[in-house]
């Protein structure tokens, strides 16, 4: 068996959370998220890709220079060990051909690659998506006891003994500290017409010490692999 078997169609998003919560690495799925689609392979759901609108898509669409609903966000990917080698790039690029052909609104897919907590993309750069961007992790905090917690869901929440923000708290009095890693931006372009409105980053310009996995340098992996 191959990942040729594999065979993506629409499920619902009981289902879509449920197995996203079992297998993506932050155990969390996304809320919003309006596209659910299934993985299955053996005829048994083994995976599934929640795709909805970024946190702020007008903003997004703004800096695409986009209509807000002809962008959207690949939120989660998340498939079981039982898939069979080179899975997720056919469950992934299966999806984009299903989006573009259901949804003909939509003109770009984004996706962030946490290099942090996963990997920096090479499932984005096996699948056609391009390196917009990139950047230091200032988004993900950890905890003294290796818990993680997003700073966006602390900056607006206010204490009610002290009066102050929780993400100071955190930060100042728990000593929470960002993750060691970098946020990797990958746009996949459904209109190809539009693409050679944008710069990319070519792949072989990644500074190395941004190429990471689970923040840890890839010639770091490389050399303890040895």
């Amino acid at each position: 068996m191959s990942a040729r078997d594999i065979i993506i169609r629409p499920i619902d998003s009981k289902s879509s959370r449920r197995i996203v919560q079992r297998h993506h690495y932050s155990g969390k799925s996304t809320q919003n998220s309006q596209i659910h689609l299934g993985v299955f392979y053996k005829d048994k759901l083994e995976g599934a890709l929640q795709f909805g609108p970024s946190i702020d898509k007008r903003r997004m669409a703004k800096n695409l220079n986009v209509g807000f609903n002809e962008v959207i966000e690949l939120n989660r990917m998340a498939l079981s060990d039982a898939c069979p080698k080179n899975s997720e790039s056919r469950s992934l690029g299966v999806s984009l051909r299903l989006i573009k052909k259901k949804y003909p609104h939509i003109k770009i897919v984004v996706s962030f690659a946490d290099a942090c907590q996963c990997g920096d993309g090479t499932i984005y750069k096996a699948s056609g998506f391009k390196l917009h961007s990139f950047k230091k992790n200032t988004s993900l905090l950890i905890g003294p006891s290796g818990d993680i917690v997003a700073k966006k869901s602390l900056d607006d929440k206010i204490d009610g003994k002290t009066g102050k923000y929780l993400s100071s708290i955190y930060i100042k009095e728990k000593g929470y500290k960002p993750l060691i890693g970098f946020q990797m931006k990958y746009l996949y372009f459904l209109d190809k017409k539009i693409e050679k409105n944008y710069k990319f980053i070519p792949f072989t310009e990644i500074p190395n010490n941004v190429k990471m996995y689970k923040g840890i340098k890839r010639e770091e992996h490389e050399n303890n692999a040895l």
